[in-house]
């Protein structure tokens, strides 16, 4: 994957994406790398890659994390590409780590979205907003709504793509990487790291197209009962995302859904780990009139702290896979005390 002298070449434009490339030439022996689609911009070629940790067995459990699917948020990125560094270390000289990898993945794509990171624009190089791409319809969420998903123009944000278009080449691209290597496992999470929005960081679950609780209710619970026990200080508020706002086109509701009619009794949580980004404007103003001042640590030493702030929950989330019975497949009075609990908690009932 060597840069070269091509002058067409959109590696050489993007920094985050020559550091992911240059990860990637150092990952022999370790992971494999795969580029789920090529994508292409005016002259220039961009890769979306994923790193693969772990044994090739997709029935294996696995964490998937996620990054830069809208290009403003260039942090969300950075934090993923920063914990494929750490592992890269880990799975060199930790036994441990290196145990855990031989009965479980850890999947990584860093980057969905190179495009629109190179271009400083959220949606990608066709206007259209990943995250509001997929064919999904929020419940109740009517009339001139743009921050929940329209169609009313490429010109504006949160621009969904044409009515019965198919969907762009990256979130396909992610749509077939999860149904390859999540779908068939027998414990499954995933994290989609963002940014943008509020002033702490919040852990969302299924579902942004509805207020109506999702089938992994007991899951998610259990999960968060088990994260408060082992770290009673962290930061992260965990909730389904319907208590913030709905959208429209969510990848995460789509591929849940898709993944919940083939697996019925299956335990697959998507997360969405939104960074409380207005935090950073609140201690550093003059950002608030910048591009990416409302998505990104502008301070160097903020964007480090960011940067190792999140280590320990992707770590948390790993061992839960491995080690999941503590919160996945509750017996069914457990479960449903559980569900009524969540019900109660992040519903009202």
């Amino acid at each position: 994957m060597n840069l070269g002298e091509n002058p067409h070449d959109g590696r050489r434009t993007l920094p985050e994406l020559r550091e992911l490339l240059f990860l990637a030439d150092h990952l022999h022996g370790l992971a494999t790398v795969e580029t789920l689609a090529n994508l292409e911009y005016q002259d220039k070629a961009f890769p979306l890659l994923a790193m693969r940790f772990g044994p090739d067995d997709p029935t294996t459990p696995v964490l998937a994390l996620f990054g830069g699917v809208h290009g403003l948020e260039r942090i969300g990125s950075r934090v993923v590409t920063s914990y494929l560094q750490t592992l890269m270390e880990l799975a060199r000289w930790d036994r441990s780590t290196q145990r855990m990898l031989e009965t479980t993945r850890l999947l990584l794509v860093p980057l969905v979205n190179p495009v629109g990171m190179m271009l400083n624009r959220r949606a990608n190089g066709n206007s259209v907003d990943l995250m509001r791409n997929a064919p999904v319809e929020a419940e109740g969420l009517k009339g001139w709504h743009l921050f929940g998903g329209h169609r009313l123009s490429p010109r504006l944000a949160w621009y969904r793509g044409r009515r019965g278009a198919p969907m762009e080449a990256e979130t396909q691209a992610i749509c077939d990487f999860v149904r390859r290597e999540l779908f068939q496992a027998e414990v499954a999470i995933s994290v989609d790291v963002h940014s943008g929005y509020g002033i702490v960081d919040r852990l969302w679950f299924p579902y942004a197209k509805t207020r109506q609780p999702f089938a992994g209710l007991a899951e998610a619970l259990a999960l968060k009962q088990l994260l408060d026990r082992t770290y009673a200080h962290h930061v992260y508020r965990v909730e389904p995302q319907s208590r913030e706002y709905l959208a429209h086109g969510d990848l995460w509701d789509y591929l849940y859904d898709e993944y919940r009619a083939a697996h019925p009794a299956g335990c697959f949580i998507p997360f969405t780990l939104e960074l409380g980004s207005w935090a950073w404007v609140k201690k550093n103003w003059p950002q608030f009139f910048s591009l990416l001042g409302m998505f990104n640590p502008r301070l160097p030493h903020r964007e480090r702290r960011i940067l190792r702030r999140h280590v320990f929950l992707f770590d948390f989330l790993y061992r839960a896979v491995q080690s999941s019975s503590p919160w996945a497949y509750p017996e069914p009075p457990r479960r449903e005390r559980l569900h009524h609990q969540g019900l109660e908690l992040w519903y009202g009932s």
